[in-house]
């Protein structure tokens, strides 16, 4: 199912800790991804070669920009079908990795990963605004992760909530985000957070990334998250 060497080619240039019992979870990953995808749409790309590099090898080249600390605790915010969490986890199997998702079939999708890779992690069924007011999240991860969820605004508003202070949140974007990014300064700032590391890098030919890191250098105020509706219609400016 997945292109071994492609894989392992596109990844040198990003120190991923990536061994053989990591590529085979990998490939079960992959085989459940196709399999399930018949039934439930995760994602469009279904290709080996695109499920090699678009979704495995783009999660992996967070290891490059981020240092994660043994045993560190991370949320990943709208996994979906576990991008990037999940993979994060797969070659890191040492991390404390929560999974957050509205979409209940989703979580289920990834639990069957969990179970058919023998890795364990936490899969929370809630919305981002709702988990982020509850005492068991607030506040709590070392990281938080996200990838292509929303515009930077209100991405922020939705992940910095879940980031103790002096943990980092790691948002994944396409290379074309400088208004984005700057539209996001004011938000970022008052959420608690400013941004520490701003990579664009190739991860192949013609495709472009960004990954976006953002320290939490104070307590966000209870106020956020707001309601969805609300982060919606009068983003932070």
């Amino acid at each position: 199912m997945l292109n071994k060497k492609l894989l392992y080619d596109t990844i040198e240039k990003f120190n991923a800790p990536l061994g053989e019992k990591a590529y085979e979870r990998l490939e079960r990953y992959a085989e459940l991804l196709v399999e399930t995808n018949k039934s439930f749409n995760l994602t469009a790309i279904t290709q080996p070669e695109e499920v090699t590099v678009k979704h495995f090898a783009d999660c992996l080249a967070v290891f490059k920009y981020v240092d994660f600390p043994e045993n560190s605790s991370l949320i990943d915010i709208g996994t979906g079908a576990g991008f990037p969490g999940l993979v994060l986890l797969i070659a890191r199997p040492d991390l404390k990795v929560t999974l957050l998702d509205s979409t209940k079939k989703k979580l289920g999708f990834i639990e069957s990963v969990l179970k058919g890779t023998g890795l364990n992690a936490q899969t929370v069924h809630a919305r981002a605004e709702e988990a982020g007011k509850m005492p068991e999240y607030r506040e709590k991860f070392d990281f938080a992760a996200a990838r292509a969820v929303a515009n930077l605004t209100n991405l922020s508003e939705y992940c910095l909530p879940f980031v103790k202070v002096g943990g980092r949140f790691v948002s994944m974007k396409s290379a074309a985000a400088d208004d984005e990014i700057l539209q996001a300064k004011k938000a970022v700032s008052l959420l608690g957070g400013e941004i520490c590391g701003d990579n664009l890098f190739d991860l192949v030919e013609n495709v472009s990334r960004r990954i976006l890191v953002i320290k939490k250098i104070s307590q966000t105020p209870t106020k956020y998250p707001r309601a969805s509706a609300k982060i919606a219609k009068k983003p932070i400016k």
